[in-house]
């Protein structure tokens, strides 16, 4: 059983000039963002995603149990049986699980049950939640694992953003098949993938409107 050792927390001095800026750079950086479907098929560098999977690492976790695994997939193979995977249950999705109201919701978007961009993208990013662990031959539940794995996927999309590569997080349900084709054990349910590259020169984006911030933030005092 872990132990508590405290230690002192040394953070550096703090510049209000300095931090808005920061702030205001980092907004207006974020404010790029948006999801791609459409990759070119330049490989990004390996140290780019590595790092940014450090990142969501350093995310805080329920217990810090830390209870995610991120598996980087590059093996063309795998990303085509990963395609394989997610366009059968998608289509499914799409033709009957789906209700009326969520296919209406998505139509706007544009997307459909094919997912080109699982085999375009040069990397896909598998992100499982460990439900529980094994420690001293017992098995250990890990608490607010979903809570913990979701931030922990805020740090990595912003992370590679930042890096300077696009993404598009993407949830076919269900999601079983990931677990199979990337051999990960039982303790393990799959949460997201992430699709990681660079936009391909003829990509397009929806028109969106993003709430105004008084629609989704509530300041008391």
């Amino acid at each position: 059983m872990a132990i508590y050792v405290p230690q002192p927390h040394r953070a550096a001095p703090f510049d209000e000039a300095a931090a808005r800026a920061r702030s205001r750079e980092h907004l207006e950086t974020m404010r790029q963002r948006r999801s791609i479907r459409s990759f070119a098929p330049e490989p990004v560098p390996r140290e780019l995603v590595e790092n940014a999977v450090r990142v969501a690492g350093t995310s805080p976790s329920g217990a810090n149990q830390q209870p995610w695994t991120f598996v980087v997939v590059y093996d063309e193979e795998t990303k085509r049986r990963i395609r394989r995977g997610a366009e059968r249950e998608e289509e499914l999705l799409y033709r009957e699980r789906a209700s009326a109201e969520y296919l209406s919701a998505i139509e706007p978007i544009g997307t459909n049950a094919s997912k080109p961009h699982l085999t375009e993208a040069p990397c896909l990013i598998a992100v499982f939640e460990q439900a529980w662990r094994r420690e001293g031959g017992e098995k250990r539940k890990h608490y607010y694992a979903r809570e913990s794995v979701g931030i922990a996927v805020g740090f990595l999309v912003t992370a590679l953003h930042l890096s300077g590569l696009a993404t598009l997080t993407h949830a076919p349900s269900p999601m079983g098949f990931l677990r199979e084709i990337l051999e990960r054990p039982d303790n393990e349910r799959p949460f997201l993938l992430v699709a990681v590259g660079h936009p391909a020169p003829d990509a397009e984006v929806p028109t969106l409107r993003r709430k105004p911030f008084d629609e989704f933030a509530v300041t008391v005092g």
